[in-house]
């Protein structure tokens, strides 16, 4: 299932020096979340790299960064990835309290579970509410993904599940495989990217908006006023000397 279709070019460069006459390209800062084992890292790396691997250590949260061009606008993007372990019932709210400071850094997020297990599902909720709970006034976009769409034979989450929870907190959702589907991978990376590109747009319209106000029309006929005012004054000063 592909509810998102994303046509738009789509390449990964390394990060050049700086120069004094380079112009610096947007900050995108994306943070992956979601329970142990559900293939957040796998997904980064296919992203980044187009290579697929299966087993990784357990992660502490490691920051990955390229310079990234999505539809001819250049970004500089910073993919945090996130330790699992939160799908256990009794630490699960410590366990997310434990990734505010990621939450906070990020302006996109990803949250990813496995259709082959049911408690990664369960604490998608939970993530996304603490992700509105650190940005009360912020509409920082959120895609769900359900991961490993490959194993359908160890399905535990159905597709309309997932399509229900991103309707219900307002995300949206795909269903993909990180090891069958680069495709899909760059889908949901790209489009997350330039959700956040949107709102960097509306921001920086806001502020000059703030902080250069609108030049005010100058009224004619209080000009005029003025300056026979002043003509005035200046006829009437000698007589008055004597």
């Amino acid at each position: 299932m592909r509810p998102l279709n994303m046509s738009g070019h789509f390449l990964l460069a390394p990060i050049p020096e700086c120069s004094s006459d380079y112009l610096l390209p947007k900050d995108i800062k994306l943070a992956v979340l979601g329970a142990g084992r559900v293939g957040k890292s796998a997904m980064i790396v296919r992203f980044l790299t187009k290579r697929f691997i299966g087993d990784y250590e357990p992660n502490t949260g490691k920051l990955y960064s390229r310079l990234v061009y999505v539809e001819g606008d250049q970004l500089s993007l910073q993919i945090q990835d996130t330790p699992g372990g939160i799908q256990a019932q009794d630490n699960l709210s410590q366990a997310i309290d434990s990734l505010s400071k990621c939450v906070q850094w990020a302006e996109g997020f990803l949250l990813v579970y496995s259709i082959t297990d049911y408690d990664s599902y369960q604490s998608i909720r939970p993530l996304y509410q603490h992700i509105r709970k650190v940005h009360p006034d912020s509409k920082a976009p959120v895609i769900i993904v359900g991961n490993k769409g490959d194993l359908l034979h160890a399905r535990q989450v159905q597709t309309h599940d997932g399509i229900q929870l991103a309707n219900e907190l307002g995300s949206l959702f795909l269903e993909i495989s990180t090891s069958e589907n680069y495709e899909d991978v760059c889908d949901v990376f790209q489009h997350l990217c330039k959700e956040v590109s949107k709102l960097h747009s509306l921001s920086g319209e806001r502020r000059r908006t703030s902080i250069i106000p609108r030049p005010r029309s100058p009224n004619m006929q209080d000009l005029k006023r003025r300056f026979k005012q002043a003509l005035s004054s200046k006829v009437k000063a000698p007589s008055t000397l004597g």
